[in-house]
């Protein structure tokens, strides 16, 4: 069952790459998905396009474990040589876009799911959902779901890992500063030249250091991304903006971070995009790590955001395929990788379950 199960995953990922998913706009690759649980007796339900099931002995008495990963992908680089939109086999890897993020991760998932969904007398609820809207954090993703599925207690979130465990993830808040100062005719004296005052900005921000470092994430990472200011070359600019990128590791909340900023940067005024993104983390001692660490899987924190960032559960990201191509031109998963991922979320699976 394990290997007809494996070709038809990859024969699925294969159509997802061929089938255009761009963050809210994947309906067509939401029917791929249906037609794999149609054709698999599997019952199944679609909110948006998300499409979600639940195994066939649901114990609402017992704790229900997530399955996750997303069909949605974001738009192709200019650095494409091969037809992003057409899965290539060459070599023993699949390329596409997609292919490797999370494509590999979501059809191993849903692979496995439909492996247990018959199984009787499980430890934990499967529930599985194959989500949109991840990779733009949009409003009709998984965070939507959460008030539709079952309550869940833990979660697997299927992310590009070399099935290595990654047991904690950083958060993101975005925020937006401002720099001020007075406007003039670039031809007079100006004593309070607003780009001039970012300089001392800059440095507060390059320089100051989070008090608190994980010991599987390490520090929260802050950094200017943007800086925008002025209109012609002959006027003074009254305020600078600026963008800065904080990744928030898992000693501190989001709100945390806002009030440190907030009280201690030097820009006239400085606000978060959102709040929404915290960090994520499983205990080492779970029994999902256990079972990983028992079948030789390594543990580690990750510097990239998921979805696991909208989950306040205990979560665990991990799938086949590696992260350092997410997004890259020419996009590829190994078949290899793809293989070792349903073997081993099975064998995960069934020292838990």
């Amino acid at each position: 069952m394990i290997e007809k199960l494996t070709k038809e995953a990859i024969a699925l990922l294969k159509q997802l790459i061929e089938t255009q998913s761009f963050s809210s706009e994947e309906d067509k690759t939401a029917l791929l998905i249906e037609n794999w649980f149609t054709t698999n007796k599997v019952p199944y339900k679609r909110s948006e396009n998300n499409i979600w099931s639940t195994n066939k002995y649901f114990d609402e008495s017992k704790s229900t474990l997530l399955l996750n990963s997303h069909h949605d992908t974001v738009k192709p680089n200019n650095g494409y040589t091969k037809d992003p939109l057409k899965a290539i086999v060459e070599d023993g890897k699949l390329y596409g876009l997609g292919s490797n993020d999370a494509g590999g991760c979501l059809v191993s998932l849903i692979a496995t799911f439909t492996y247990f969904y018959k199984k009787k007398n499980l430890n934990y609820n499967l529930v599985i959902v194959a989500s949109a809207e991840e990779e733009s954090s949009g409003p009709n993703g998984l965070n939507s779901m959460l008030s539709v599925i079952p309550n869940i207690d833990v979660a697997i979130v299927g992310e590009p890992t070399l099935m290595n465990l990654a047991i904690a993830e950083k958060g993101l808040v975005v925020f937006d500063a401002k720099v001020k100062g007075t406007a003039s005719h670039a031809a007079h004296p100006n004593t309070d030249n607003a780009i001039y005052n970012t300089i001392d900005v800059l440095k507060w921000f390059q320089d100051y250091k989070f008090e608190k470092k994980s010991p599987v994430l390490g520090d929260v990472k802050m950094t200017v991304t943007q800086i925008n200011a002025g209109k012609q070359h002959n006027a003074v600019p009254s305020e600078v903006d600026l963008v800065v990128d904080v990744r928030v590791n898992d000693k501190y909340s989001n709100q945390e971070i806002a009030d440190i900023l907030t009280q201690k940067s030097p820009c006239a005024s400085i606000n978060a995009r959102s709040l929404r993104l915290n960090s994520s983390s499983i205990p080492v001692h779970h029994d999902l790590v256990k079972a990983g660490i028992a079948l030789g899987r390594e543990t580690y924190g990750s510097p990239t955001l998921s979805d696991q960032s909208v989950l306040s559960c205990p979560s665990l990201k991990l799938g086949p395929g590696d992260s350092t191509r997410s997004h890259t031109a020419d996009e590829f998963i190994y078949l290899a990788e793809i293989e070792e991922g349903i073997d081993i979320y099975i064998k995960l699976l069934n020292k838990v379950l």
